[in-house]
């Protein structure tokens, strides 16, 4: 049933990279370590040196266990009951030594997986989210699949298995030197020598099994993103989808993605079948092995001058250390399957974080202002830079002989634009679709480099200066009020303060108020999407509330009201106007000219033109009526 999956895939051919325990993987893979290991201090350090403690002791503990057959054999061949009653007390505490140590193990690993994960994850948002790389990522670059699985789940699975095989591998150097020795002691070179001997083409074996795991784990990462985002978008667009009635379209399109997920994990399997079978047969093989280990020198006559009962003990000892030894490289092998997907993981993380490096460049506009805006700032702590800059700034753009296109496309879409966005010239940006006009939003934006010219900025991004309203309103997790002093973190007054009453009048003008009841006030916490919640012309109300309680100098609004009547329209660029709102529009409507003052119009081929719009303006007067 797979064949015509396999057929498929072969056919993509050189278009699929590969990926295996190589150079490449290494140096991923130690990049990582530095995120996980920050500093010789930190709390990942001390946790990896307290857990390499536990686990050596944990080994002395049990090399004790593991000697108790032994003693027992011996006190009962005697029938020596005061020395069994001794042995008892012994084993016990013995019992109970292992039983706290392996869970203290066993904790610590869990809590180096849940700080490994902490730390590479908050790495991967500093770097995801600045300069808005995750614009860039998932809307600019098509270099990689599903950056948002690579940072949820892949980073999961690697620290969660990274921390199962890291006690095997930290304790593993200290056992086998042990125990060799032991193993050297009680049967001399032959014991040791043929361990190693085993060991050794086990891990070529293993070695060459594994190394095309390794590329089947990626593409199982993929696909299994793919097909989760499938999902997702079936989700976050299910009432567009139901208005086409596309239930069959659908259900086949998310078929198929199962069935190339299924693909890759039937093939995955037959590999792993042929690596499983390695590693059983490896562990049971070596537990024979000891057995004729110590048979060479009972049979050669080495033990003759024992009794049964001190035989019994030798034999039990020596098979113990020898079973031991064994176990210490078996171990090893068994994390086989589980360094596979550590490799798959580390190879995907790593490729993120180079993909981030690379499409972190610096965009072409010239600011005099910084164009970021941080989010994690108060509103109280900007107010009074926004009164400041308002003072100052006159002049937030200008572009002087600006030609652009859309990344990785060589038509331009406007070439040699000269422009000044000016406080209190209000500019409408009109053309047919496709000509240009959202382009410019993005490179106002730095979203997008521009191919020649100069884009110089003099004011910053965000509710102190510019604040952009795009096609699509994004509302976020949280509650109403969250919704609405987006982008700040948090608010800067109390409940029941000047802040509330700023948003009760607002959301009023907009005729909102209703929504404070299916919301249950400002504050709760909403689990629902947004999306699925408010109807476009909500949604679009509800970003003017968010730019009205910012009032910044400047806006960028585009098509920001195409979804509201000409009368709520009206409102909303009169209490714009009354704000002292300075706007540049993306518009159709015939009715915004109304409300701006100069008309820049894209013809599409890469000409533009410049003019003043002649209908007169609402007076003063006229706009306060509608408020």
């Amino acid at each position: 049933m797979w064949r015509p999956f396999y057929n498929k895939l072969e056919s993509l051919g050189s278009g699929v990279k590969r990926f295996s325990f190589d150079t490449v993987f290494l140096g991923r893979f130690l990049r990582l370590q530095k995120v996980m290991f920050p500093g010789v201090t930190s709390i990942t350090v001390l946790l990896f040196i307290f857990l390499l403690t536990i686990l050596l002791l944990q080994e002395v503990v049990t090399y004790s266990v593991g000697l108790l057959p032994s003693r027992f054999y011996k006190v009962l061949g005697e029938k020596d009951m005061p020395g069994f009653k001794t042995e008892l007390i012994f084993a016990t505490i013995l019992i109970c030594a292992i039983a706290f140590i392996k869970s203290t193990g066993q904790y610590t690993s869990s809590l180096l997986y849940v700080t490994w994960r902490k730390f590479v994850c908050n790495r991967l948002h500093r770097i995801y989210f600045q300069d808005s790389n995750y614009y860039k990522l998932n809307v600019l670059d098509n270099t990689i699949d599903n950056p948002d699985q690579r940072i949820t789940q892949d980073v999961d699975k690697l620290c969660k298995q990274f921390s199962q095989v890291v006690p095997e591998l930290l304790i593993s150097p200290f056992t086998i030197a042990y125990y060799t020795y032991q193993a050297w002691k009680s049967t001399g070179w032959l014991g040791p020598v043929s361990v190693f001997v085993f060991f050794v083409v086990s891990t070529v074996v293993n070695k060459l099994l594994m190394s095309p795991i390794v590329n089947l784990v990626v593409q199982q990462e993929k696909n299994e993103g793919n097909f989760r985002f499938k999902h997702m978008q079936i989700r976050a667009n299910a009432e567009s989808a139901a208005f086409y009635k596309a239930d069959r379209v659908e259900e086949a399109r998310t078929n198929q993605k199962l069935d190339l997920l299924l693909d890759i994990q039937a093939r995955l399997m037959n590999r792993e079948y042929l690596l499983h079978f390695s590693i059983n047969f490896i562990d049971y093989i070596g537990s024979i092995l000891s057995y004729v280990v110590l048979a060479i020198p009972i049979f050669a006559g080495v033990y003759d001058d024992l009794n049964s009962a001190d035989l019994s003990a030798l034999i039990s000892q020596t098979a113990f250390v020898c079973i031991y030894l064994i176990f210490s490289f078996t171990r090893l092998i068994d994390q086989s399957v589980k360094l596979t997907d550590i490799a798959g993981t580390a190879h995907r993380i790593g490729e993120l974080i180079e993909v981030i490096q690379r499409v972190e460049k610096p965009n072409t506009i010239n600011s005099s202002s910084s164009s970021g805006f941080d989010s994690s700032a108060t509103a109280e702590s900007l107010m009074d830079k926004s009164v400041t800059c308002m003072e100052h700034v006159r002049l937030a753009y200008k572009l002087e002989n600006v030609s652009y296109a859309p990344p990785n496309d060589d038509k331009l879409l406007v070439k040699g634009l000269n422009m000044q966005i000016m406080g209190g010239v209000n500019i409408l940006v009109t053309g047919d679709s496709s000509c240009g006009k959202t382009s410019l939003m993005r490179i106002l934006a730095g979203l997008w480099n521009s191919a020649s010219g100069k884009v110089e900025q003099m004011i910053k991004i965000g509710p102190s200066g510019m604040l952009f309203l795009p096609q699509k309103p994004f509302l976020s997790d949280g509650s109403l009020r969250q919704q609405i002093i987006y982008p700040f973190k948090d608010s800067y007054a109390g409940t029941g303060s000047e802040e509330d009453a700023k948003i009760l009048e607002y959301l009023n003008l907009v005729d909102m108020t209703t929504l404070l009841e299916r919301t249950e006030g400002l504050d709760t916490y909403q689990e629902w999407n947004w999306y699925d919640v408010l109807s476009p012309g909500e949604m679009q109300r509800l970003s003017f509330v968010r730019l009205f309680f910012h009032s910044p100098m400047f806006a960028v609004l585009d098509e920001a009201t195409s979804a509201v009547s000409a009368n709520m329209e009206k409102t909303l660029y009169a209490t714009c106007r009354q704000l002292g709102i300075t706007l540049v529009s993306v518009g159709h409507r015939a009715s915004v000219r109304q409300y701006h003052d100069v008309e820049l119009n894209l013809d599409g081929t890469g000409g533009w033109k410049m003019d003043p719009i002649k209908t007169e303006s609402p007076s003063e007067q006229e706009l306060s009526n509608h408020l």
